[in-house]
């Protein structure tokens, strides 16, 4: 006959059910909104890291590398990506559980420990980047677990109990660290308290020390998999050279990205501007009466003595951690992309807020409970209010985080690599082109005839000597790109390198950097989509075959601004819709470039013109500069002569665009004269179109053009 449970037996396995439950129902809404297809940013690197057993971007997230190649392994589904892109949301889903934990440890089991777990799982930042292959969601999860050991520790009874908790929880740190660095933020908090506790507890020896401490390199271990990669070199992508140990440290420590810093750039985003956008964030995605528990929950749990520490350990973190990360995020916020880059950093501690405003209203039920009695209907209550914020924030939320159907990052990538002629020679640059096109090429075996070339990494000295050979047929004619250093023989210009290699359809995706302009004295850029073809300068370009060999070189049928500004969806579809145009512009440039009138330049006006008009007929819904092109291809053709196109259409078609841009534009720099512009074309078309006897007099009166 089964024993009759204990009471502490009973309220541990309410803890561990109501964690659960959370859990299942986090993953009943997360597993439907998974992305199946390579989503923008560093998903596409990541995920190819993964599928080649290479080494990621600085710091080179190891334990996420490692996890994702188990997840393609064991998860196979319609894609690598589909594959991690669902490990990420089951890792979200897992970080959810943890913090619902948290509070049931501390604060009880109730309302309180499902909106801690609810309102992070829901609100926009984890939600969205717990769909799409990201490290970020396991980060996530390793601040969960830190905070569940954390209030184990401070509730255990007994020093073996600590001692289990210690340990499991120097583990956690280190493991945390192998995925990202802004945990140490956290750790650096955590550790002295620990060890304060224990000191307290007359338990903190040599023995402890050395035990916590080498569960806390033991974190570290996942760490031996970058130089065991960089030696073995099979990976036919990879970052870096951690074969020594200088480059193992270049690369732990972010040397390349600048340390705890985005980006090597510097801000001129204040301290003070940087706070007020995440309080803002704070206000607008958890909500108001979320951030008013999370203070009231540090206010009532202050006066328990049992209690206080950890609360306080938590307002510590978040406060530091907002502080520093405020002062290091050296990327400016009032661009949209960038905001994107940076908000993902807040979910850290936000995770913070939502175990505090947990705990508040935890503490909140319970002090009513104590002082007005009627237990049952303070819990109903916070039962309700839970569930409304849940069911608010799940409904705002839900639209923008179900990513089931975008595969628009992917068709972007597919659209562009299936383009190119055969064994040609791609050289990427940026995130959107590099790593979605490396995705496809390496992953799913698309167009193997390819050979993909980072702009960027060729600028670093281990990238031909590393990627060198899994490139064949690419010929590097020295060790490194630098263009300041390429009569030295070790460094290379991009002339030289063009010249090497110019036996093969060499393109430029998207663009090129601006340091180097050497290719400029032998080669020519032509419009080929979102890329350029390298041309050898003395190729004559054929301007209609150009334009007949490029028209719809794109399946392309996304709206045009259909898409949240920031967003990789949205970078992507943009690039579609100029890519439309670039043939048009690029003839109405050559045109402009023409020193000498002739029948030459206007007939580039007269082709540029044709295009233009061609594809603002075709897509009604186009972006604005469309019309101001348009407008100035018009007044370009009538100042050449015309080419058999009425005087007063090209005017009527210039004069209709130029206002149709300022409308859509107004605060474009130049609109002053833009509008000055339309006032002269309208009082030519009116001279156009006076009576033939009222011009010639004006002309003998001397008033004529």
């Amino acid at each position: 006959m089964a024993s009759t449970p204990t009471p502490q037996q009973r309220v541990s396995r309410e803890k561990w059910l109501l964690s659960g439950a959370t859990v299942a129902g986090v993953a009943a809404l997360y597993l439907p909104c998974v992305q199946r297809s390579v989503p923008g940013g560093d998903s596409g690197e990541l995920i190819t890291a993964a599928c080649e057993l290479g080494v990621a971007h600085p710091p080179g997230y190891p334990v996420f590398t490692l996890l994702s190649r188990l997840a393609i392994g064991l998860l196979p589904l319609s894609s690598p990506a589909h594959s991690v892109n669902l490990l990420t949301a089951l890792l979200g889903v897992v970080a959810s559980g943890a913090l619902c934990f948290t509070v049931c440890r501390l604060g009880g089991t109730g309302p309180g420990a499902v909106l801690a777990g609810g309102v992070f799982a829901v609100s926009r930042l984890p939600w969205q980047w717990s769909m799409a292959a990201e490290v970020f969601s396991l980060n996530n999860l390793f601040v969960g677990l830190l905070f569940s050991l954390a209030v184990c520790f401070h509730c255990a009874d007994t020093p073996a109990q600590r001692s289990k908790y210690g340990c499991w929880g120097a583990l956690c740190c280190g493991l945390g660290l192998c995925n990202q660095h802004t945990l140490v933020l956290f750790v650096v908090l955590i550790v002295p308290w620990v060890l304060l506790r224990l000191h307290a507890h007359q338990e903190l020896s040599l023995r402890t020390l050395v035990l916590l401490g080498t569960c806390f390199l033991g974190g570290f271990l996942p760490y031996a998999y970058l130089p065991l990669s960089s030696f073995l070199n099979r990976a036919r992508w990879s970052w870096g050279d951690q074969t020594t140990l200088s480059g193992f440290l270049t690369h732990l420590l972010r040397a390349e990205y600048g340390t705890f810093s985005l980006a090597k750039t510097e801000s001129s985003v204040g301290l003070a501007q940087m706070l007020q956008a995440q309080l803002d964030h704070c206000v607008r995605d958890l909500s108001l009466p979320v951030l008013v528990l999370a203070g009231t929950g540090l206010v009532l749990v202050s006066g328990d003595r049992r209690r206080r520490s950890l609360p306080w350990l938590l307002a510590a973190m978040l406060c530091l951690y907002s502080l520093f990360f405020a002062w290091r995020a050296n990327l400016d916020i009032s661009r949209p992309l960038f905001l994107a880059v940076v908000e993902r950093f807040w979910m850290q501690s936000d995770a913070v807020l939502c175990v505090l405003a947990g705990l508040g209203l935890a503490a909140l039920c319970s002090g009513l409970e104590c002082r007005l009695g009627a237990g049952a209907l303070w819990r109903g209550l916070g039962w309700a209010f839970t569930a409304v914020v849940l069911a608010h924030l799940a409904h705002s939320n839900y639209s923008l985080c179900d990513q089931s159907d975008n595969t628009v990052v992917q068709r972007f990538a597919h659209n562009v690599l299936s383009t190119f002629p055969n064994d040609s020679i791609v050289l990427t640059r940026g995130d959107l082109p590099g790593n979605t096109l490396r995705y496809l090429h390496y992953c799913q075996g698309l167009r193997p005839d390819l050979r993909l070339v980072d702009q960027e990494m060729m600028t670093y000295d281990w990238y031909v000597a590393r990627l060198g050979r899994h490139l064949p047929g690419v010929r590097f004619p020295g060790r490194w790109w630098d263009p300041v250093l390429a009569e030295s023989g070790d460094a290379f210009s991009l002339k030289q390198f063009l010249s090497h290699n110019s036996q093969r359809p060499l393109f430029a995706c998207i663009g090129l950097p601006e340091g180097d302009s050497s290719w400029e004295l032998g080669f020519s850029r032509w419009p080929w989509g979102v890329c350029d073809q390298l041309v050898p300068s003395k190729t004559p370009f054929p301007p209609v075959e150009w334009a007949q060999r490029t028209r719809g070189l794109y399946n392309w049928t996304e709206p045009h601004d259909s898409f949240i500004p920031g967003s990789w969806e949205e970078v992507a579809n943009e690039e579609m819709w100029q890519a439309r145009m670039k043939v048009a512009f690029f003839l109405f440039d050559l045109a402009e470039r023409q020193h000498s009138d002739g029948e030459g330049k206007a007939r580039l006006y007269e082709l540029s013109y044709t295009l233009y008009r061609e594809i603002i007929e075709t897509h009604r819904d186009h972006p604005p500069n469309w019309d101001k092109n348009l407008g100035l291809a018009s007044e370009r053709l009538l100042r050449a002569g015309g080419r058999g196109h009425s005087p007063e259409s090209l005017l009527t078609q210039s004069i209709t665009h130029f206002s149709r841009y300022l409308h859509r534009e107004p605060g474009d720099p130049q609109a002053e004269a833009i509008r000055d512009a339309i006032a002269y074309l309208k009082a030519e078309r009116k001279r156009q179109r006076a009576p033939p006897h009222l011009t010639e007099r004006r002309v003998e009166a001397g008033g004529g053009i």
